[in-house]
């Protein structure tokens, strides 16, 4: 039995901080994203807590009539609580050294156990079809996870939306970036 777990990331926000609202364009993009899922079977919504995911989804979840679960393991990754000017470059290396940790923050080992553990708990659930939203970073690990290729370049060319179809059938994975940039 194939199990399709759609990732997506949020749409355009306002900022980082978790209570950022989705920008005008942002809002736009969510419905847009609700057409797209439009043909495909979704039977469980995850999200993240930040404001801007739950928005995100919440055009799908309205379309197709399911409850978005909350799960704090699909927030954003937190770098450093220190405010690093070269704070991009901090970041690239975290993609090179997965045990790299900065002050108060989480090391990109950390946070894709955290993520992977939640996939593991999709993938032996009931539901062959689920959607988590989460941030862009976050999503990078995982990919990470699956293409150890999948780096820092990777994660710079992510949008905002973006969406990656991850099946699973047996030992088999396949990742596939399914949203198509305008």
């Amino acid at each position: 039995m194939e199990k399709k777990i759609y990732i997506v990331r949020h749409c355009a926000a306002e900022g980082q901080p978790s209570e950022a609202r989705l920008t005008s364009l942002g809002i736009k993009q969510s419905i847009k994203l609700s057409e797209f899922f439009d043909d495909k079977s979704i039977n469980r919504i995850i999200s993240s807590p930040f404001l801007r995911a739950i928005k995100t989804i919440e055009p799908i979840s309205q379309r197709k009539n399911l409850s978005i679960e909350i799960d704090n393991r699909l927030s954003e990754r937190i770098l450093s609580m220190q405010d690093y000017p070269d704070w991009l470059e901090k970041l690239e290396k975290t993609f090179d050294d997965l045990d790299v940790k900065y002050e108060g923050g989480e090391s990109s080992i950390e946070a894709m156990n955290r993520i992977v553990q939640l996939i593991e708990e999709v993938v032996s659930s009931e539901y062959l079809n689920t959607i988590i939203v989460t941030h862009g970073n976050l999503m990078s690990l995982l990919l990470k996870h699956f293409d150890h290729q999948f780096g820092f370049k990777n994660w710079k060319n992510l949008s905002n939306p973006d969406v990656y179809l991850i099946r699973m059938k047996g030992p088999q994975t396949s990742v596939e970036r399914i949203w198509k940039t305008s």
